[in-house]
């Protein structure tokens, strides 16, 4: 093992250790006042200006979602490299309390069809992860397999370990995995042809995650998969057709290094640095793109794990929309709409779906109970379905591009998932403000431990 005791962190311009700009603050407090004054006037119009703001999103976001179902996916025909022409790769892979999956991590990224000798695999853990660094030094691994020693210092994030290792990475290609990441053997190659066969303005192509089956009926799990699906394979791919920037996967995203280190590799203060660092190589003028190869991973199987998971993504991509929304990403018309499209719409519906649908709920109810004329009108009706009815085509479209038969108890469900959401959004936003660089970690089984039916 290396104990790294490479540079300090970087000391950035901007970034998610500013939580908000001075005009932010200010724009603020004028919004949260005005809410204010609107609540004591007329506590009814605020309620309604909030659903007509849900609406309005709610409408906004599955549009989008139409248009990439109606987008066909590009197909690239890239000649494929021999051997003797495949650069150097470099693997890094940030691990923290993973002791469990250390074996079959290392049995994963084996299976990879690749020359070992341009292959350079660095496992990242922290100083004082003992469990974990005990795993690796009981294993036998292969030579292009190095376990590296990140020195303590704050903030203890993912992506600061991964700057770590940017600094000891000799591939001109570099990929970041996951812990519970099965990538396809074939992904470094595709990869690396099409970054041979591209212009150098492309800085970075994400492969599909797809989540893998439990063989048993699981809500969370049946869930995660669908909004994957949605996301990785039909979603993603239609913004790089469009030619617009979008928000990474924390996994599986290839990069050519001289693009990386012109950015300054990750916000080590940003907790969805996947994200973060595809508009911040959008706004220095670079291209993001698709391959097809995947990568397998596992989902979380409880509300105990999926909602502190949620609550750190949607934290983290306030986090990016307000670093971008005052960057030089404003100075990017498409790249500032594409943050308007993928992360605002998001952050907005998932912070207002649940209470929109409660509102509607406890309505229906009360006009019952008094008799009264049902205040959810045909309108409102049509509306929901319409936005069930593209979200459930997105993902079932996604699904069999996976070559996966869609079912309908899934689909049914996906209205329950959005609720789920109201666990997670106000965490969210609380930590936002008051514990912004907060990791909330999200614990990994191996797969041959996973609980039985």
């Amino acid at each position: 093992m290396t104990e790294c005791t490479g540079p300090s962190d970087q000391d950035w311009d901007d970034g998610a250790h500013v939580t908000f700009g001075k005009l932010q603050w200010f724009a603020m407090g004028v919004i949260m006042a005005g809410a204010l004054l609107i609540s004591l006037y007329s506590p009814s119009l605020l309620v309604l200006g909030l659903y007509g703001l849900f609406y309005a999103v709610f409408v906004a976001g599955n549009c989008v979602r139409l248009a990439a179902i109606l987008t066909p996916r590009r197909k690239h025909h890239c000649p494929a490299l021999c051997d003797a022409d495949l650069p150097d790769y470099t693997l890094i892979v940030p691990l923290y309390r993973e002791a469990e999956v250390a074996q079959e991590l290392v049995g994963n990224l084996s299976r990879l069809n690749y020359p070992r000798d341009r292959l350079q695999v660095l496992i990242v853990l922290e100083a004082d992860d003992q469990a974990t660094r005990s795993a690796f030094l009981a294993l036998d691994l292969p030579s292009f397999i190095q376990v590296v020693i990140a020195p303590p210092g704050h903030p203890r994030t993912k992506p600061r370990a991964c700057n770590f290792a940017l600094s000891q990475a000799r591939g001109s290609l570099v990929v970041i995995y996951d812990a519970e990441d099965a990538p396809d053997p074939q992904q470094l190659r595709e990869a690396a042809a099409r970054f041979a066969a591209e212009a150098p303005d492309l800085a970075c192509l994400q492969a599909p995650l797809r989540i893998e089956k439990l063989g048993y009926l699981a809500f969370i799990p049946e869930q995660f998969q669908l909004e994957y699906a949605a996301l990785f394979e039909v979603l993603l791919p239609a913004y790089a057709r469009w030619g617009l920037p979008f928000p990474l996967g924390g996994t599986s995203n290839h990069f050519r290094m001289s693009a990386l280190r012109a950015v300054g590799g990750w916000d080590p203060y940003n907790v969805t640095e996947d994200a973060d660092i595809g508009f911040r190589l959008a706004a220095a003028g670079f291209r993001l793109d698709t391959i097809e190869h995947p990568t397998f991973e596992t989902a979380p199987t409880s509300l105990e794990q999926w909602g502190p998971q949620r609550a750190r993504w949607i934290k983290g991509h306030l986090q990016t929309l307000a670093v971008h929304v005052r960057g030089k990403t404003r100075q990017r018309p498409r790249a500032l709409l594409a943050l308007f499209l993928t992360l605002a719409l998001p952050i907005t519906a998932s912070n207002l779906h649940a209470p929109a649908m409660l509102i509607a709920g406890l309505g229906l109810i009360t006009d019952w109970m008094a008799d009264g004329e049902p205040s959810v009108t045909l309108a409102d009706l049509t509306l929901y379905m319409f936005g069930w009815t593209v979200s459930a085509v997105c993902a079932a479209v996604g699904l069999r591009r996976m070559g996966e038969k869609p079912r309908y108890l899934p689909l049914f469900g996906m209205v329950g998932y959005w609720m789920m959401w109201a666990v997670a959004s106000p965490r969210a936003v609380w930590q936002f403000f008051v514990a912004p660089h907060h990791w909330d970690k999200t614990s990994h089984t191996p797969r041959t431990g996973r609980p039985s039916p």
